[in-house]
């Protein structure tokens, strides 16, 4: 079910209300089918109530190109502002947080925020490349000094450029967990169309993340 948070973001929602609840952060595309049907099932096989917003609020139009452009653009206190909004529609005395890629990103910036008991970036960026650099865009690695990082569980591939492996090392300096996957590429877990996608370690990634939240 599509939902309008405080900010005018939209956001999907799914899930009963209870004890646990779950917002996820897309990637780079935002919201679509692929997402929708993530929450869907994750609501219903981790049994909590979920709430993913969209990262692009009134650029939903954008193709892969202007959203890359536009990525300086993202600021970040409305990005987390965002997050935490999606925490209370998802409730519960308990609330994590998993992204993908740019939203992986956030997920360990949001660490700062302090509202998620459990974090778990999918091979989000350690480092915001150079591409994406502005005024508003802060260092992950500065907003995970903020919170606790031993609150966080990042999925990485060894073989993705996006975090290389000196990037790796300096978040595992933090305190955070690492689960690295052997010659995994960028975005191997979340979208089975990828030609990156490796179902064995995908399905393992799962169960990790699941194992986090729920401990």
């Amino acid at each position: 079910m599509r939902i309008t948070l405080p900010s005018g973001t939209a956001a999907e929602v799914a899930g009963e209300a209870g004890s646990r609840g779950l917002v996820v952060v897309p990637d780079i595309m935002g919201l679509r089918p692929l997402f929708d049907e993530m929450v869907a099932r994750l609501a219903m096989e981790w049994e909590c109530r979920v709430c993913a917003p969209d990262l692009f609020a009134g650029h939903e139009h954008l193709d892969l190109a202007g959203r890359f452009a536009a990525a300086a653009s993202l600021n970040d206190d409305d990005v987390l502002g965002d997050m935490v909004a999606a925490a209370e529609v998802a409730g519960g005395e308990r609330v994590g947080a998993i992204g993908f890629c740019m939203g992986g990103m956030y997920v360990t910036k949001a660490v700062s925020t302090g509202r998620f008991d459990r974090l778990v970036p999918f091979y989000g960026m350690i480092r915001v490349p150079d591409d994406w650099a502005g005024t508003g865009q802060g260092e992950p690695l500065e907003h995970l000094a903020k919170g606790d990082p031993t609150t966080l569980l990042a999925i990485v591939g060894t073989a993705d450029p996006y975090t290389p492996p000196d990037d790796v090392a300096a978040l595992a300096a933090t305190g955070a967990h690492i689960a690295a996957y052997e010659g995994a590429e960028h975005a191997f877990v979340h979208d089975p169309e990828r030609p990156s996608h490796r179902a064995g370690d995908a399905a393992d990634a799962w169960r990790r993340a699941g194992a986090w939240l729920g401990s």
